[in-house]
């Protein structure tokens, strides 16, 4: 496993025997990668000859910049999670991926203003920069995005599709802990108390008859809501829990 903090080194690197003529299967993070990440690791390793991990915690996709300062930084855990599973793993200062101070960026004009994007604008915008960056710096065959982020990977489907990239979009499945809550790297900062309660956020979604009804169900319970909201078969939603924000979806 090969680790690439300067791009004109991964560059020449995948010109190189190494990476030509080879299937590349990419995995884009922000680090403080966890067993959904490694489950990404894995079906990218299943399906390709190279995988490519990027860890690149995303200054533009934050709204909020307590929050990005509140974001952990992990790398030693993350490089030891990726060992066995990767091929080259890029880890870039802002400065490099965002030699244009962000003057130039990739916005959508639909779905990326409801939901996620109604409550953190501009979060998709640093997002969907971020990616076609990587994208054209990685050039993978497919690129692996998890379903907890639903509206995310949408968004990069449909930015693929837009831009005529030559990257096939794989979904995967979210992967839960044995309660129900969807893996995240905001778990780890609720209390004990807070993560228990936690739990009954996806089982909320998953049993209120209705978007309008799991609302209130969660506020009793003791979210604060952001919204829940029913789209082609799917229920997304979004809360607050002691201050920290967790997303999650479910197939209706």
């Amino acid at each position: 496993m090969r680790i690439f903090t300067h791009m004109a080194d991964w560059r020449a690197a995948r010109a190189g025997p190494d990476f030509v003529g080879r299937s590349v299967g990419f995995v884009p993070t922000m680090g403080a990668l966890h067993p959904g990440h490694r489950a990404l690791l894995e079906r990218a390793r299943a399906g390709n000859d190279r995988v490519v991990l990027s860890i690149f915690v995303n200054p533009a996709q934050f709204n909020d910049p307590a929050d990005l300062a509140r974001y952990p930084r992990t790398l030693a855990a993350d490089l030891a999670l990726a060992e066995g599973l990767v091929d080259a793993v890029l880890t870039p200062p802002a400065g490099e991926l965002y030699p244009d101070d962000y003057h130039y960026r990739v916005t959508e004009n639909e779905l990326s203003r409801r939901w996620e994007g109604a409550h953190r604008p501009g979060h998709f915008d640093g997002v969907l920069t971020v990616v076609l960056k990587l994208f054209n710096l990685v050039q993978p065959h497919r690129a692996y995005f998890g379903e907890k982020d639903w509206q995310q990977l949408q968004l990069v489907r449909g930015m693929a599709q837009a831009l005529l990239l030559p990257v096939q979009i794989v979904a995967c499945p979210t992967v839960r802990a044995d309660d129900g809550l969807a893996l995240s790297s905001r778990n780890a900062r609720l209390s004990p108390a807070g993560r228990l309660l936690a739990a009954a956020f996806p089982r909320t979604l998953q049993s209120a008859a209705t978007a309008a009804a799991a609302g209130p169900a969660l506020g009793a319970a003791g979210f604060e809501v952001d919204y829940v909201a029913d789209h082609e078969g799917v229920r997304l939603g979004a809360v607050r829990l002691e201050g920290i924000r967790l997303i999650d979806n479910v197939r209706l």
